[in-house]
């Protein structure tokens, strides 16, 4: 059955898709004092989560990466707009531990009166990435073009394991 006025579900509209044998809560029922969840606090034996503290100077999420494999390599890439080498820093360390840095340039404000959107990060940031599988290290070769940086390293060859045959005494 559709609607003509109005494409939001009323609430026997719900219940003519939903036989669960549930009943389903009016706008009523939400707003009764009974039907209002209390949330624990440390009075009642509940406490607050410490939070970690994260430095606002290098934030973690703003980087988007994808990490895949081919036969012969591990392959990161980042997006990077607006930066060149000289504002990227790219390290592995022996553990397989990749940690991509740098810094985001802004415009100049000295002009600007006035701001009416602001959702551009600009200045320090660092994203730290363990690599899911063993690379050599020292084979890494990283590249940035359009916007995009390109890590590849060469994946380390694992031997499978040898099987051991078990002799029944």
């Amino acid at each position: 059955m559709a609607r003509e006025d109005t494409d939001l579900l009323m609430d026997d509209d719900l219940a003519a898709f939903i036989d669960d044998g549930s009943d389903l809560l009016t706008a009523d029922d939400a707003t009764s004092e009974d039907s209002i969840e209390q949330v624990p606090s440390e009075a009642d034996g509940w406490e607050e989560a410490e939070t970690e503290e994260v430095s606002e100077d290098l934030p973690s999420d703003n980087l988007a990466v994808d990490v895949f494999e081919t036969n012969d390599h591990l392959v990161v890439k980042a997006r990077t707009a607006g930066l060149s080498g000289k504002d990227l820093s790219v390290e592995v360390n022996k553990d397989g531990i990749l940690t991509i840095s740098g810094t985001l340039h802004g415009t100049d404000e000295s002009d600007i009166t006035g701001w009416h959107l602001s959702e551009c990060y600009w200045g320090k940031f660092s994203r730290t990435i363990a690599l899911p599988v063993p690379v050599k290290e020292k084979s890494a070769q990283a590249s940035l073009k359009n916007g995009i940086l390109t890590i590849a390293f060469e994946k380390e060859r694992v031997e499978e394991a040898d099987v051991i045959p078990v002799k029944d005494l």
